[in-house]
Formats: structure tokens, C-alpha cells, sequence
């Protein structure tokens, strides 16, 4: 049996569904599993009829949702501290003060942002349970960035399905093109807006100290 035969079986089976739902919960808080992939991989077999594509986007934004709330728990109990001994200077480091200024000037709107930023929905979920963002709040902010993700993850692989009915694999590699594209314009315009209020700031600061002079 070839790896295309395995994927065929697995996208009919109903089990696919309680996949997607535990590789999306277990994204949210551990960042190396390909909880994308799954559902884009769900979504280009879904222009064939199984798994059935509405389903693929609910369960993928539920189990993300649940993740999400696992993360924020984690920051809840212990996040301050672990936090905190997160080594300076390090990409880590780099992220969660990323998401604290995200969280001060956007609130829970970041949450959005991140979902689609590497390893930024970990960072903002964590850092928002560690300085007690209001759980309600929380809930609403992260259904929207959820349901997004599930069905622009979802539309990403049915779209790439359909362009290549008869190649699955091929309608992959464009599902998995396309959405590789939209995280990489993401991070650019995320590092743009990132150095532009710095600059500003600096030059309100020069400003200031001109004034009091």
C-alpha cells in the first residue's frame, strides 16, 4: 500500500475527525504539531467528498479553541514564572515581548494576528493567561481567531483539492504553497509595524527632550 492509498483511507475514515479535533488541542499548547497541515491535508481531500469539508473546519476550530484555552491556563497558574525564566535575548524571549505589546495596544484582537504567526499562538495564549487577560474576553477574541483559522486552513486545501482533483498531492503542495505565502506576508508586515512605532517612539522621545531644552 503506497502513502497515497494510506491518505485515501484516512481522510474516508470517521476516525479522521477525533484526529484533527486532538492535533488541533495539542497545537495550541505544544507548537510542534502540525495542527495545519492536518487540516489543510483534510480540506484538499474534501474536494473529493471525504472527509465532508464543513465538519473538517468545525472540528479544527474547536480543537483549536480548547487549545488555545490550555495554553491560557498554563499562563494562568504558572506563566509569570515560567515566563520569566525564558533566557534573555533568546527567540522565545523575543516572542512573548512581541505578544505582551500586542496584548497592551490590540488586546484581544492579537489573538487573530498570532494565529497565523509561527509559534505566536502559543506565545499570546500563554502570555494572555499569565497577566490575567479577563477569561471572557479571552473566549470571545479567541472564537473568532479560531473559527478563522479553521476555515481559511480548511479553504486553503479544498481550494488546492479542486484545482488538482485527480493529484492530491499536487493540490497539497498548493494548499501548503498558498498558506506558507500568507504566513510569510503576515510576518512581513508583522516585522514592519514592529519597527515603525519604535522609530516614531524615538523621534517623540528627541522631540520631547528638544522641548523641555
Amino acid at each position: 500500500m503506497d502513502l497515497l492509498d494510506l491518505l485515501h483511507q484516512t481522510m474516508s475514515s470517521p476516525w479522521v475527525y477525533l484526529a484533527l479535533f486532538s492535533i488541533a488541542v495539542l497545537d495550541g499548547f505544544f507548537p510542534v504539531v502540525p495542527s495545519e497541515t492536518a487540516v489543510i491535508t483534510a480540506g484538499v481531500f474534501a474536494a473529493s467528498g471525504e472527509p465532508y469539508l464543513p465538519a473538517v473546519i468545525v472540528v479544527a476550530a474547536a480543537g483549536a479553541l480548547v487549545g488555545d484555552h490550555v495554553s491560557y491556563a498554563i499562563g494562568r497558574t504558572g506563566g509569570t514564572r515560567l515566563l520569566g525564566r525564558l533566557p534573555a535575548g533568546g527567540r522565545r524571549r523575543a516572542g512573548v515581548e512581541w505578544a505582551r505589546r500586542g496584548i497592551a495596544q490590540r488586546g484581544g484582537l492579537i489573538l487573530t494576528v498570532a494565529r497565523y504567526v509561527p509559534g505566536g499562538r502559543t506565545a499570546v495564549t500563554l502570555t494572555m493567561g499569565a497577566v490575567h487577560y479577563p477569561r471572557r474576553r479571552f473566549l470571545a477574541f479567541d472564537a473568532l481567531a479560531a473559527g478563522s483559522w479553521g476555515l481559511y486552513s480548511a479553504l486553503v486545501g479544498y481550494l488546492g483539492g479542486l484545482a488538482f482533483e485527480q493529484d492530491p498531492v499536487r493540490g497539497l503542495l498548493l494548499g501548503l504553497g498558498l498558506a506558507l505565502t500568507v504566513t510569510l506576508v503576515v510576518e512581513g508586515v508583522r516585522r514592519l509595524a514592529r519597527r515603525r512605532p519604535s522609530g516614531s517612539g524615538t523621534g517623540g522621545a528627541v522631540s520631547s527632550r528638544a522641548g523641555a531644552r
